[in-house]
């Protein structure tokens, strides 16, 4: 990493403050040529900054030291006036003086390569630039501490000290070591076994914090779905005519309850139909259904179960709409009663959102798997664990293999082994200047 690169790390456009990051060998030259040398690490100065004898900007200045920055090189901050002339201007001073621009997340790249973090709090980086709720913030900056990691390096050191007793039957076999040792290891795979089962069934929490929870409307035509999505996102975000099959495809909203995001559907009510178009948009309906975290079946006073049951799970939420024209309120755990006319019932519909957001979202032991990468890595260390479980009384030295295996899946996580392979992979989602 010999390039010295800069990017703006604060968003394009008007704006009252842009910061420019430059970090690598040539920091201090670069700083230099632009008016702003001497500078006392970590302290702020304001500098005068030009280039040929033309001037760009009034800017404050701050300089990071190697190793004790962010990318772990020597680090600079131009913050600048907001302006887009500014910024073009000490841009193109900067690729001037042979500092270029940065590629997607090699700041953090960087970064990690220097030591200044592993690859799983690197990912938690983006996913806090990209944090849009509460629970995502407080998601990201467990990972970026480190809980995550910390982990998987639990994980780890019992996979260490089970293979410590398998190989030494097996290189030692004469010497005066206990007999059976290997077999010791046992209660040791066994309990990581069970650990790895814990945290792969907690998986799908990560992804539903950091994605967002997936909410679809299923029910018949016209029990009122359309209608009670806009009044969920509080916007005309869906049509709502009296013509039964007016909504022929799947509509997101994307909106926050509870300090949690949520991803809320509507779609086509689920009946038979001959027309082409109404059919895919009740087939997109069933195929978002059967994907969903929750489901809200709506359904109108005097509805029959009709298609929806079909999709209906024990865990579902029955809504129950036009509350302002029906007999009767819905009763039990399970169900609410709603008019959108009205407004009644909205309240309570988003409370018991809220609270089943609460309870599959929040309170788990284990740090939130976030990525899918996670996810694979945790089910082949779990594959080799097993088969080095069963293989432990009747071949050491295959036990041994497998748990080589499992050690190397976990270390991928955190980058603590050449992993070329998934930097790209990894780094290519990020920002520019990150």
């Amino acid at each position: 990493m010999t390039d010295t690169i800069f990017a703006l790390a604060t968003p394009p456009g008007r704006g009252a403050i842009a910061v420019i990051r430059v970090s690598g060998p040539g920091v201090e030259n670069a700083l230099s040529a632009l008016g702003a040398a001497g500078l006392k690490p970590r302290q702020a100065s304001v500098r005068d900054l030009g280039r040929d004898g033309r001037p760009i900007d009034q800017a404050l200045v701050l300089k990071f030291l190697a190793p004790r920055s962010f990318t772990g090189e020597d680090v600079a901050e131009l913050h600048l006036h907001g302006g887009r002339a500014v910024v073009e201007a000490a841009t193109q001073a900067l690729i001037a003086l042979g500092v270029r621009p940065a590629e997607p997340g090699e700041f953090t790249r960087r970064a990690f390569q220097n030591g200044r973090m592993d690859l799983a709090q690197a990912e938690a980086v983006a996913d806090l630039i990209d944090a849009e709720t509460a629970a995502q913030r407080e998601q990201a900056l467990g990972q970026l501490d480190g809980a995550l990691s910390a982990a998987y390096a639990g994980f780890r050191r019992d996979l260490l000290k089970a293979l410590s007793l398998v190989e030494a039957e097996i290189d030692f076999p004469d010497e005066e070591v206990p007999d059976h040792l290997a077999s010791t290891a046992g209660p040791v795979l066994d309990a990581l076994a069970n650990d790895l089962r814990r945290a792969l069934g907690d998986a799908d929490r990560g992804r539903r914090v950091r994605e967002g929870y997936r909410v679809v409307l299923i029910g018949e035509t016209n029990a009122g779905k359309s209608s009670l999505f806009n009044a969920l996102v509080e916007r005309e975000a869906a049509i709502v005519t009296p013509i039964a099959g007016t909504t022929r495809d799947v509509l997101d909203a994307e909106l926050v309850i509870g300090g949690y995001a949520v991803t809320l559907s509507d779609t086509a009510g689920l009946r038979d139909s001959d027309d082409l178009v109404e059919a895919e948009g009740v087939r997109r309906a069933r195929a978002r259904a059967e994907a969903a975290d929750l489901r809200l079946w709506v359904r109108a006073p005097g509805d029959p179960a009709g298609a929806a049951a079909a999709f209906a799970r024990p865990d579902d939420l029955v809504v129950r709409t036009k509350a302002d024209l029906a007999s009767r309120s819905a009763d039990g755990p399970d169900e609410v009663s709603v008019s959108t006319t009205t407004g009644q019932g909205l309240v309570e519909l988003h409370d018991w959102i809220a609270r089943r957001l609460a309870r599959d979202l929040s309170g788990a032991d284990f740090p939130a798997v976030t990525r899918e990468r996670h996810r694979r890595r945790m089910v082949e260390a779990l594959e080799a664990v097993d088969a080095g479980r069963r293989a432990l009384d009747n071949a050491p030295e295959m036990a041994g293999d497998d748990l080589r295996r499992a050690a190397l899946a976990l270390s991928r996580v955190t980058g603590e082994i050449g992993v070329e392979d998934i930097l790209g992979e990894v780094f290519s989602t990020f920002c520019i200047g990150k």
